[in-house]
């Protein structure tokens, strides 16, 4: 199953109540962009990728679709199949990319198999998938009206944004416990941006707060200080932004520097690296969820699953899914009281709709053969 022809769109979507306006520590955004793969075979079969268009904290230039162009060369010929093969001979150096293109690959492969990728991943050890709503930086009287929004709609589990100051942290914190108390499990996401310092005593004054867990409140390369941060402190401690290679999972579990990992596609190069993550983390008793980066379809599609054929993927996995104004698939994934269920169809399951593809496509690559 050869592949003959690769193209690329970029998309842009605006997002709606109650995740926008989203504000993290790096930026408040309104919209949702991605990048997509469309790659081609000789059999005539069609996969689709995504990737997030744009992560502040990466300091990464927007893709422009150029991407593509560069990538067409080292993919026109090769086996799609071979997904091994992308991550022993990369064809690009920028995991974000290889992500979509590998994505791609499995929704074609299953699509050969005529058997939904949860199958061709292990097969399921779970019907639904439950989702953690997810809160960017918000004043306290607009946390505490939102969580109770997201507990009334049926979620379990709401991440929220911080990173800013972490007084600030604690009065969003402070508001959605007074307003909904234990209805929803609590996490809260720094994305780097404290010292080791000022992430301890944060860690130990969100005790009295029964916090699922705080993400990441270091930069990336801080393994020693969390772990000697976790001896300190009865919150448990989650990493992503660390989690990218098998090394640095390595590295993470040796020194028992996390409580929780939340690796992702485009962080760790592909669906196979996830799926890795969570089946190595679990020998050594730690638990993953599935990072969201405001995805869109296909890449939730993806998310589902993984953690469809993974047993240790257990907990609710980030989604801002349901803030999405429109979405680039012929049908939207439904929501049913913060769970989704898996797609049963052949690949990822989903299908682009071209007017929808066309209507938010702000960018592409030039096609070719």
């Amino acid at each position: 199953m050869r592949i003959v022809a690769v193209d690329s769109f970029i998309i842009d979507v605006p997002q709606k109540y109650p995740v926008a306006p989203y504000a993290s520590r790096y930026v408040a955004t309104s919209r949702t962009g991605a990048i997509l793969f469309r790659v081609e075979v000789d059999r005539g079969l069609v996969g689709w990728g995504e990737a997030p268009q744009l992560m502040a904290f990466h300091d990464q230039k927007p893709f422009t679709g150029r991407e593509a162009e560069s990538l067409r060369p080292k993919l026109l010929g090769r086996d799609a199949t071979c997904i091994e093969g992308l991550y022993a001979d990369p064809v690009s150096v920028d995991p974000y990319l290889c992500s979509a293109v590998e994505m791609a690959c499995w929704d074609l492969l299953g699509q050969l198999c005529g058997q939904p990728l949860y199958r061709l991943l292990g097969g399921k050890v779970r019907e639904r998938i439950e989702l953690a709503c997810c809160m960017g930086i918000r004043p306290f009287d607009q946390c505490a009206e939102i969580a109770r929004q997201y507990a009334d709609a049926g979620f379990t589990t709401l991440k929220m944004k911080g990173g800013r100051d972490p007084q600030e942290d604690l009065g969003m914190v402070r508001a959605i416990r007074e307003a909904v108390g234990d209805r929803l499990r609590l996490r809260v996401d720094p994305n780097m941006g404290y010292s080791p310092e000022q992430a301890e005593q944060l860690a130990k004054e969100m005790e009295r707060y029964g916090l699922e867990y705080l993400e990441q409140p270091m930069m990336f390369d801080r393994i020693d200080d969390s772990a000697r941060i976790r001896g300190r402190t009865s919150t448990p401690l989650g990493l992503n932004e660390s989690v990218t290679t098998l090394q640095s999972v390595q590295e993470i579990l040796a020194k028992q520097a996390a409580d929780f990992l939340l690796p992702d596609t485009y962080q760790c190069g592909g669906i196979w690296a996830v799926k890795l993550i969570g089946d190595w983390s679990a020998a050594a008793g730690v638990r993953c969820v599935f990072h969201c980066a405001h995805d869109f379809g296909l890449k939730t599609a993806a998310m589902m699953h993984v953690v469809a054929s993974s047993p240790n993927y257990p907990l609710a996995n980030d989604c801002t899914y349901y803030g999405l104004d429109d979405d680039i698939l012929t049908e939207r994934i439904a929501i049913e009281r913060g769970h989704m269920r898996v797609p049963e169809g052949p690949g990822l399951g989903v299908r682009v709709d071209p007017d929808r593809l066309k209507k938010y496509c702000v960018g592409r690559s030039q096609p070719a053969r």
